[in-house]
């Protein structure tokens, strides 16, 4: 099963079956000039010495780069046996390039970066649903409220059999996405499968924006203590969003607060200084950038606003927190404003600045790098290992070190470091005498692994979900009640909502018994019960009050979100500590 997802933009191709020699040459071009004057960083592999004339090189100049890989394109096009598609040898030219210098610099066709610049505007144009693949096909698991998907009653559990006429059955959720979206005002005709309906179902919706919003989720997790998901990246409403959710939350009694920022991948460098600066003191340090052209010269940004919020603050951080989101944890760690809670980051703490190419291609090029207010630099190494290992943290001396990062708050605040990694930058003392490490992302205060998954785990999820898909049908029998009519966006789910109780779970077992295919037995289920009863909970409650409303029931029992929790106390006793040993602007 693929984990949910919102729909990705559709992708027009580009206008043609091919692209000229014209645009493979310019194209070409425009990277190398990129690549050589936009200040690449942060690589050995790049070129080096380009206007030097040492004997070591034997490009002296720039225009005898561009005149052998002129010449080159011209020999293949002139003499090649087979048909040549520019279009794919042009993106192939440019990305090997792009991939010596760093993990970071890469090249995006038309419909890449026309979804990179939607994404950067927080908004698309679609039909507002999330779709999730199973065994069978790719199925709508909810729509968001006020979209087309949404008010023509697109549910929960619709199979997507075709999309304009076009046989979806065997499509990925990825296919699905690239046919669905498209321009604002086009319509797109959708047949489904619903349970309980003897034929398909067609629906045409008109395509809309659909706001991407980065918060995904803000409530009171327990009486005056609030949670805000800052999970959707880093994009330009991303500010806006927290500032309304703090406020909303303080009038509802919140007086400390849990950030939650786990697998957030980053964004907008100026929404991460925003977001640092609504708990930060005006004037602080937030992140400072050094490069080799437009940044040979350090620029230090500084949090800004006159009233940050002054509430007792726990950041989650996971492996897959990244860039901007790293930057606001830095800050938050470095100045003592709050505790860090989770796992080491990713460590991405290259700037990459973009580039718009002919024919609205574009690339991203690294050009600086990120240090914390206390001079950390939050890249890790990339150079060795494959980009496989480095996007997997396969790292065999992380693996040796387990513990790595854990810390024990018992001890006075001042010696509470973590453990130096073996690739760890030089030791850096931030507020209240906290020493720290750079070079490897963020290490947390305290350390909480998030836990691994099983093969079980995952066939009970995939059963839930089908018998969910009845359930919210209304075509159990004995629990017609539970019939899903229409979704309540905005709600929490009440205990004595949709239960699951004794009676739901023997109508569970009794449905994955006639279905061999889950691979599971009863003895795997009582074995994992309590996640059996999560997992029915979870997919009720998302079909009948959204995904929002779902993801909080996951939240109930996560045992980071729980450690973060214990904490609070810890992190305003930090923030008083450190109040007098801020790093003053």
């Amino acid at each position: 099963m693929e984990v949910a997802r919102e729909l990705e933009p559709s992708t027009p191709q580009y206008k043609g079956m091919g692209i000229s020699k014209t645009f493979l040459l310019t194209a070409a071009a425009v990277v190398v000039l990129a690549a050589v004057f936009g200040g690449t960083v942060g690589s050995a592999r790049k070129f080096s010495g380009l206007n030097g004339t040492g004997k070591s090189n034997p490009y002296r100049v720039l225009d005898d780069i561009e005149k052998d890989y002129n010449e080159a394109v011209s020999t293949i096009t002139s003499n090649y046996s087979g048909e040549i598609d520019h279009e794919k040898a042009t993106q192939a030219a440019i990305q090997g390039m792009l991939s010596t210098l760093d993990p970071h610099s890469a090249y995006f066709p038309y419909n890449e970066f026309k979804k990179l610049k939607e994404d950067q505007d927080s908004r698309f144009f679609g039909i507002g649903v999330t779709i999730v693949q199973h065994r069978d096909g790719v199925y709508i698991q909810s729509t968001v409220e006020g979209t087309p998907a949404a008010r023509l009653g697109l549910k929960y559990g619709d199979r997507i059999l075709e999309v304009d006429g076009k046989d979806a059955r065997q499509w990925t959720s990825d296919q699905v996405s690239k046919n669905v979206r498209g321009g604002i005002g086009e319509p797109v005709t959708i047949k489904v499968e619903r349970p309980g309906s003897e034929a398909p179902l067609y629906f045409t919706l008109v395509r809309d924006a659909v706001p991407l919003l980065t918060i995904r989720n803000a409530y009171m997790i327990r009486p005056g203590t609030g949670y805000i998901g800052l999970t959707g990246g880093f994009q330009r409403s991303s500010d806006d969003e927290l500032r309304t959710s703090i406020k909303k939350l303080e009038e509802q009694g919140m007086r400390q607060l849990v950030l939650d920022l786990r697998s957030n991948p980053g964004g907008l460098l100026d929404q991460a200084i925003d977001v640092a600066s609504e708990f930060l003191p005006r004037g602080k340090v937030v992140v400072s950038v050094k490069g080799r052209t437009e940044y040979n010269e350090p620029v230090v940004y500084k949090s800004i606003g006159a009233e940050p919020s002054d509430v007792p603050l726990v950041v989650l951080i996971n492996r897959n927190t990244a860039s901007a989101s790293e930057i606001v944890a830095g800050a938050i760690q470095d100045h003592g404003r709050g505790l860090i809670v989770g796992e080491t980051s990713f460590g991405k703490g290259l700037v990459q600045r973009i580039f718009q190419l002919p024919y609205n291609t574009g690339l991203t090029l690294t050009t600086a790098r990120y240090y914390t207010p206390y001079g950390r630099s939050l890249q890790r190494d990339y150079s060795n290992g494959s980009l496989y290992d480095y996007y997997t943290r396969h790292d065999p001396s992380e693996m040796a070190l387990p513990n790595q990062g854990a810390r024990n708050l018992e001890l006075p605040l001042a010696l509470a470091s973590p453990t130096p990694h073996p690739h760890s930058g030089p030791a850096v003392t931030t507020a209240a005498g906290r020493v720290f490490y750079g070079g490897g992302g963020i290490t947390p205060d305290i350390e909480v692994k998030e836990p691994a998954g099983t093969p079980n785990r995952g066939h009970i999820a995939e059963a839930a979900f089908y018998f969910t898909r009845s359930l919210a049908a209304g075509i159990v029998p004995g629990f017609e009640a539970y019939k899903i009519e229409k979704v309540q966006y905005g709600k929490s789910a009440r205990p004595t909502d949709y239960p699951v109780n004794d009676r739901l779970l023997d109508a569970f077992r009794n449905f994955v018994r006639t279905q061999p295919d889950f691979q599971l037995t009863p003895a795997q289920m009582e074995e994992d019960l309590d996640f059996v009863k999560m997992r029915l909970r979870l997919e009720i409650v998302t079909a009948a009050f959204s995904n929002d409303a779902g993801a909080r029931v996951l939240l109930d029992g996560d045992a980071q979100v729980l450690r973060a929790l214990d904490a609070l106390p810890d992190a305003k006793r930090l923030a008083e500590s450190a109040g007098s040993t801020i790093l003053q602007g």
